[in-house]
Parts: structure tokens; C-alpha cells; sequence
């Protein structure tokens, strides 16, 4: 609920804050004194569109404060994650400014926060009823939505099983359409993986093969190096009356000449210790170079033969390889191959099974639909006489409203659902939000016919329907504030009375605010707020006007002015009255007529 507003900047409103509180709150004033500028702020506090053309003249920003009193955990949990802070756990203040220059800033908690999180707090705080509304409820689409909020149906089991069959359709359309184009394909791919599955390339086997090869190429050089190596350190073999000193036969001297002085000073003792590690360590890598001496061979056949399997491993790099030019990327290549052939299975048995997938998806959403379709006519046949009721009790006693619930041809963005019943064939026109056309009826008199909202009301009439619609969705929405911005537009006279008592009854268990230029709206408010311009205006070159609130006998002189134009005796005696009336009737049940035994529902 919100307890305050502060509005400075916007229009003719310099700066102003609004009292608010549970209940029905009526702000009045006269024509172009800035009412609608409460609504404009309340907007833009809620994540409207920011316009600098709004921002009061001569004002660098606009900018709009609000203090609420919260008891939305989702509120509460969604005001944290964007970084904001709760005073006492159910207070949150909200602020959003626009710059001269068109930019935009929000605030929510305390926080910076992008403007779209106060959109998303708005869908569980706050509703705003404009005249606009009243053409927006002439389209098929937001009826749908209103008798499914009347009914509290749940279409969202149906939209994912239409979601999974026209999926399932696509998948199998594109399939037998492009059956050709996806056979060559998969005849390239099938090439290609029986060329990879021919070579049988192994991973890391082109390096592996580089250096066999390169050891092959360079087999005698590398055996003279490391036969040269051997002799060196441990001699030849084959030489044993040569006269050149090796390294072992070195270590083995210098050995026996430390090993004459042993044990006779412990620091000599542990260097002759570290020569016969070194002899040994020479020993070793003499016997080492000696085996690999041994290994080498220059085979030109196996070279040759290296050298082929190397053409055919870089041929595969060449085709299918990505460009890092190793064997990796021709694996990954073959692997990516083999999934794809998965999806493009033209074969008879594929199709089958596709279609097998379609005709399911198709069954389980068809079954959903009809489920939807006859709680919507039952929704229908109640919503209709409830709105006809409170009609009655809007100055339109003779008034029906009728609810057809109609198949959905086929055509355009409707595809045909087999089996959903009702419509030819057996098909009916399927869509996210259902199998259904759904259509307000309005029949003003009963020697008139029943005419779609869009065709047969006047603006008055359109007022009252979404006011008695809002009435008697008032239990399913759990919004705890609306406002109403002069939805009462084309409404007089007994009407008026009856338009101001609805809103109180909307405003027994939610706030409820209203914009309007009706004395008789005005006195069912539990608080009225006046917006005009001060009276020296004229000497200002730019117009401002003030917001306060009047109670007790400046409210009677509000309302006389409403009435007649002016504070005369004759406005203030009728103003009194009435303002007792309205006392009477609030909290009362609102006048009900008879249910119709019958609505219009087909199907």
C-alpha cells in the first residue's frame, strides 16, 4: 500500500506530497489544474516511460518519491536482490527521476537499480485503469485474460504442451520438406566419416609419426654420435689395445688413488664416495647409449612406410580438419558428423517416428485445450452474470453482457489442432492462449442486439463494463493498490452515485485511488485531495499548481464547486447531503438484480 507520494517537477506540479492511506482516495480539481500528473508520477514511479517533456519548465529534473508499507515476500525478496534495503522489514521507499535532458534514474531501497525492476514490483503493487483501458478491454486477447483471471484458470499447461507440438510439427515439416537437401548431405557426412574410419587416425599419432620419422631420416649420423659417445665414456670394445683413455678408466684411476688414503679424514672419505656415484652414473649412460646405438636402424622401407601414412593423416587434416591442422580436429570433425547424421535420419522409420511424436504432442494438447475450453465456458456463463448484476447497479438496469466462447477457425496465426472438437473436420485454430475466441457481448436494452464492446458502447457504457468487471475480479486479483484515471468519463447522475459506491466496495479490502471530476465519485472517498492552481497564478510566468488535502468544511466547498461551479449555500446544502448519503451507502452491498437464468456460451 502506499502511505506517501512526492512529486516535484512533473508539469504544472512544482513540488507536492500526497497523503495517502487504506482505502478510496479521490483527487479532484478542476480541468487542466494537473490532476492526471498524479497518475503521470505514480507511473513513472513504477517504471513508466520516462519523457522529458513532462519535467515542469524551467526545472533541471522531475523526480517522484514513494513510501509503501509491504507484505509481498516476493516484493520483499525481489528488492533485496537488486541491492536494496527494507526499513523495518515491510517499509520500502521507491524514486525514479528524469533529467531535462531525457535521462532516467531509479532507486528502489535505498539502491540504484535499473528501471525495469520497479516495472517488475509494479505487477504485484500496483494496477492503473485509464480510459485507455477501456478500448484495450474491446480486444479478444485481454478478455481472454479477464474471464481466465475470473475463473482462475491456469493456461500454462496447455501453452507448453502447444509449445511441444508445434516444435514436434516444425521438427518433422522441415524434415520431409527438405528431405533431398538433407540426404546429400548426409551423403557427404557418411563420405567422410568411412574416409576417417578407413585411415583410422589415433590421437597425437601425426606428431608421434613426425619424430619416428625424423629419427629415421637421421639414423647414421645419429649413430656415429652416439657410438663416438660410448667410446668416450666407457671405450671400444672392439679396440682393446687402444691408447685412449676413457672417462671410466679416468674415474677407476682417481679411485684407487683416493682410495689409499681411506678412512684416514672423513671429508676425503665422502668425495670418494661422490666419484663412485659418478663412475656409476658413467657406466650407465655408456650401457644406455650403447642399446640405443643398437635400436637405431635405417630402414628405407619403413621410412617409406612412415612417410605414406603421414600423406594420409594430413590429407584428413586437409579435408576436416579446423585449421589447427592436427589429427584432433579431424576426430572432433567426425564426432560432430556422427551427431549430425542423428538429427538428419531421412529414412521411412525416422519419419515415422516423427510423425509418431507430432500426432502425441498433438493429442496432449488438444486434450488440454478442450479442459480449457470448457472452464472458460463455465467461467463464461458466471462472469457474465456477475458483470450484468453490478451493471444493473450502474444505472443499466436493462444492460446484459453476454460471454461467447467460440472454436477458433483455422487460418493465419491459428494452426489447425486435430481433435480439439468442434470445428470442421474435426480441427480447430490452436494458439498460444488456447482453442478459443472469446467475445464480450454488450446489450444495452433488450430490444437491441448484443454487439461486440467495440461496436455497440458509447464511452459511458464502456466506463461502467470495466468498472463492474473490476468488481467482480476484485477477489482474484491480489494487487493490493489500483488506481482509476477518470474511468468515469461519459457518466452522470444516478450512474455517478452508483460508479463512487462500487469503488468504495472495491476499497473495503485495497487501496484504491481515483482521479475525477464527479462530486458524486468524490464524496464516497475516504480522503479527497485537491489539485489546483493558486490564485496568484496570473502573475507567474510559469503555472504551478498545489495539492492538499480537504477535509470537513473546505471538502463541502470542494464538492459545491464540483456541483455547481461555485461556493453558493444552495452547492453546500446539496454537497452535504451528499456527503451523508455516501456515509449511509458506504460499506452497504451494492443494489443486485435477478441472475439471468442463461448466458451466451457456444462452442
Amino acid at each position: 500500500m502506499l502511505e506517501e507520494l512526492r512529486i516535484r517537477g512533473i508539469g504544472v506540479i512544482d513540488d507536492a506530497v500526497l497523503p495517502l492511506g487504506p482505502g478510496l482516495t479521490a483527487v479532484t480539481g478542476e480541468t487542466g489544474a494537473g490532476k492526471t500528473m498524479v497518475v503521470t508520477g505514480l507511473l513513472l514511479l513504477f517504471g513508466g516511460r520516462a519523457d522529458s517533456a513532462r519535467v515542469r519548465t524551467g526545472a533541471e529534473q522531475a523526480s517522484v518519491d514513494g513510501r509503501l508499507e509491504i507484505s509481498d515476500p516476493v516484493v520483499a525478496a525481489r528488492v533485496r536482490d537488486a541491492g536494496g534495503d527494507m526499513d523495518d522489514d515491510t517499509g520500502l521507499v521507491l524514486r525514479r527521476v528524469v533529467s531535462a535532458a531525457g535521462r532516467s534514474r531509479a532507486y528502489v531501497g535505498g539502491a540504484p537499480a535499473p528501471v525495469a525492476v520497479l516495472g517488475e514490483l509494479a505487477e504485484r503493487l500496483l494496477t492503473v485503469h485509464g480510459q485507455s483501458d477501456q478500448l484495450r478491454l474491446t480486444r479478444r486477447s485481454e478478455q481472454i485474460a479477464a474471464l481466465d483471471r475470473f475463473g482462475d484458470i491456469d493456461a500454462a499447461p496447455y501453452a507448453e504442451a502447444y509449445t511441444r507440438w508445434r516444435g514436434a510439427s516444425g521438427r518433422l515439416a522441415e524434415r520431409t520438406a527438405r528431405a533431398g537437401e538433407l540426404r546429400r548431405e548426409a551423403d557427404l557426412l557418411s563420405h567422410g566419416l568411412a574416409e576417417i574410419e578407413a585411415a583410422d587416425p589415433q590421437p597425437a599419432e601425426d606428431a608421434e609419426l613426425t619424430a619416428l620419422a625424423t629419427r629415421l631420416a637421421h639414423a647414421d649420423a645419429l649413430r656415429l654420435a652416439a657410438h663416438a659417445g660410448h667410446d668416450t665414456l666407457v671405450g671400444d670394445t672392439d679396440d682393446l689395445g687402444g691408447d685412449v683413455a676413457d672417462v671410466a678408466s679416468l674415474l677407476a684411476a682417481a679411485h684407487r688413488a683416493l682410495g689409499q688414503q681411506a678412512g684416514a679424514d672423513p671429508e676425503l672419505d665422502e668425495l670418494t664416495r661422490r666419484l663412485d656415484e659418478l663412475a656409476a652414473l658413467v657406466t650407465e649412460l655408456g650401457a644406455d647409449l650403447g642399446a640405443y646405438t643398437d635400436r637405431l636402424d635405417a630402414d628405407p622401407a619403413r621410412l617409406a612406410e612412415i612417410e605414406a601414412r603421414r600423406a594420409v593423416l594430413g590429407g584428413l587434416v586437409r579435408k576436416y580438419g579446423d585449421g589447427r591442422g592436427d589429427v584432433e580436429s579431424v576426430l572432433a570433425w567426425a564426432g560432430q558428423a556422427r551427431d549430425r547424421l542423428g538429427d538428419l535420419d531421412v529414412s521411412d522409420e525416422a519419419i515415422a517416428l516423427l510423425t509418431e511424436e507430432r500426432d502425441a504432442a498433438a493429442a496432449g494438447a488438444a486434450r488440454l485445450a478442450r479442459e480449457l475450453t470448457s472452464a472458460r465456458a463455465s467461467a463464461a456463463a458466471k462472469l457474465a452474470d456477475a458483470v450484468t448484476t453490478e451493471l444493473a447497479g450502474l444505472a443499466m438496469a436493462d444492460a446484459a453482457l453476454y460471454i461467447e466462447v467460440r472454436p477458433r477457425p483455422t487460418g493465419g496465426s491459428a494452426h489447425p489442432l486435430p481433435a480439439a472438437g468442434g470445428g470442421a473436420g474435426g480441427e480447430v485454430g490452436a494458439g498460444p492462449d488456447g482453442c478459443d475466441d472469446v467475445e464480450f457481448l454488450l446489450q444495452p436494452h433488450p430490444q437491441s442486439p448484443a454487439l461486440p464492446l467495440g461496436r455497440g458502447a458509447s464511452g459511458g457504457e464502456l466506463s461502467r463494463v470495466m468498472l463492474a468487471l473490476e468488481v467482480c475480479l476484485a477477489g482474484s486479483d491480489p494487487v493490493p493498490t489500483m488506481v482509476f484515471d477518470e474511468v468515469d468519463a461519459g457518466v452522470g447522475g444516478r450512474a455517478a452515485v452508483e460508479v463512487g459506491r462500487r469503488l468504495a466496495q472495491l476499497a473495503r479490502n485495497r487501496q484504491v485511488i481515483v482521479v475525477t471530476h464527479l462530486p458524486q465519485v468524490a464524496a464516497y472517498a475516504d480522503r479527497q485531495i485537491v489539485v489546483d492552481k493558486p490564485s496568484d497564478t496570473a502573475h507567474n510566468s510559469v503555472t504551478a499548481s498545489d495539492v492538499r488535502i480537504v477535509t470537513d468544511d473546505d471538502r463541502i466547498a470542494e464538492l459545491a464547486r464540483m456541483l455547481a461551479g461555485s461556493d453558493t449555500a444552495a452547492a453546500r446544502k446539496h454537497a452535504t447531503e451528499l456527503l451523508a448519503t455516501a456515509a449511509d451507502h458506504r460499506g452497504a452491498p451494492a443494489r443486485a438484480r435477478k441472475p439471468r437464468k442463461g448466458s451466451k456460451t457456444a462452442r
